[in-house]
């Protein structure tokens, strides 16, 4: 039996962060970057958010809708320095530092999500 490889984990942590960065952060960003500033939709007071962000499915959702992007991140601009500026010498550096920063933020924003109080 051969080495297990992680390469599929990143590679479907790469397109699951995709699909979320493609499809509901551009939700979020017209809802709280156009529709409430400008009056289009009526916002919702600071008390509801904040009821809302108590709840663990919308705290799971919140959780998904950071970290998984950060993955996305990590995957693209890990084989952008490899193969953009031709540094894959540098492979557990660049790998540590990506993808430990991926993981870094997702822990931030479990904690940030865990203390909403």
């Amino acid at each position: 039996m051969g080495k297990r490889s992680f390469v599929p984990l990143f590679w479907t942590l790469f397109s699951v962060g995709g699909v979320v960065a493609a499809f509901l952060i551009p939700i979020h960003l017209f809802l709280f970057g156009l529709a409430f500033p400008l009056g289009w939709i009526q916002p919702p007071t600071y008390e509801r958010l904040l009821a809302l962000a108590r709840l663990p499915l919308v705290r799971l959702y919140l959780f998904v809708l950071c970290s998984l992007p950060l993955f996305h991140w990590a995957h693209r601009f890990r084989f952008t320095l490899y193969d953009g500026l031709q540094i894959k010498h540098l492979n557990a550096l660049i790998f540590t530092f990506c993808y430990g920063g991926a993981i870094v933020g997702s822990i931030i924003a479990m904690y940030l999500l865990w203390n909403v109080r």
